[in-house]
């Protein structure tokens, strides 16, 4: 068993209906009496990027889903190519292709998908629901993937990245919003190498994992594997129950599923609180 008795928190990346699921479930864990905030060192993938940075940060991760419902207000309306997305995304699980090169494959598609001239229409409006320049003195890990070789990328305070931008590039769903330029370099979502990269929180006792995604994903072609690396710490993974999954449509970019997704996480949390506090 793992003796160092750090806690960790993975939030796994799933769109607009995972940012506002992540959000309901830990609103109504908290409320519940389980604060999943108080982790030692959050992962954040593409959506769980983004509540990961609030939980960190010490804001309510419940505002970003009003954070959101405000910007669409506004926003212009964009049509994502939902087949050349997930196109992209088979890629990902082809096991024919060694994994830095499929991640590039995807990477090269994402460059091509958004002209330079569509970028600013098509930007994923992340940096505005970020508000803030400064990392959290609380450890933060935000996954990304480089799209010219594929590397797999983590920031954290280290890096020298501001983190509304570091963030804004784990988000960056391939040919659906533009590869997010940092020091030259052009990066995509994090969820491009694994939907939760789990892997990250090697060295914690606890370890508990939300994947917005886990209805859609299979085990066994990710997570499990790195769950073995986690060497004998104590492991909650929560999905989205069917009430969930029915909030999240068939769409999970669609912005108007924030806050039907919110609701949703935040009424299953009463049925996963009690698995969950027995191991935080």
């Amino acid at each position: 068993m793992n003796g160092s008795g750090q806690r960790a928190l993975v939030l796994g990346g799933g769109g607009v209906a995972g940012v506002g699921w992540e959000a309901g479930l830990l609103d109504g864990l908290r409320a519940a009496g389980v604060d999943l905030a108080a982790a030692d060192v959050i992962v954040g993938t593409s959506a769980g990027s983004i509540i990961g940075s609030y939980l960190a940060s010490g804001a309510d991760p419940a505002a970003v889903v009003e954070r959101m419902a405000e910007a669409d207000a506004d926003a212009p309306r964009t049509v994502v190519d939902m087949d050349r997305v997930m196109t992209a995304m088979a890629i990902t699980f082809d096991e024919s292709i060694e994994p830095q090169e499929r991640r590039a494959q995807v990477g090269r598609m994402a460059i091509e998908a958004v002209p330079d001239h569509d970028a600013a229409v098509r930007d994923s409006g992340v940096r505005d629901l970020v508000p803030w320049p400064d990392w959290p003195e609380r450890r933060l890990l935000v996954t990304a993937v480089d799209a010219t070789d594929g590397a797999f990328t983590v920031w954290e305070a280290g890096s020298g990245v501001p983190l509304p931008d570091a963030v804004a590039s784990s988000c960056a769903v391939p040919c659906a919003f533009p590869p997010v330029t940092i020091n030259g370099r052009p990066y995509v979502d994090g969820g491009v190498r694994s939907g939760t990269n789990a892997d990250l929180a090697a060295g914690a006792a606890t370890v508990v994992v939300v994947v917005p995604l886990a209805h859609l994903v299979p085990r066994a072609f990710a997570l499990d594997r790195e769950l073995a690396e986690l060497d004998g710490a104590q492991v909650v993974t929560v999905g989205p129950d069917d009430a969930s999954v029915a909030a999240f449509g068939d769409d999970v970019l669609d912005r108007a599923v924030g806050k039907p997704a919110f609701a949703a996480g935040r009424a299953q949390a009463a049925a996963v609180a009690a698995e969950v506090a027995a191991v935080w």
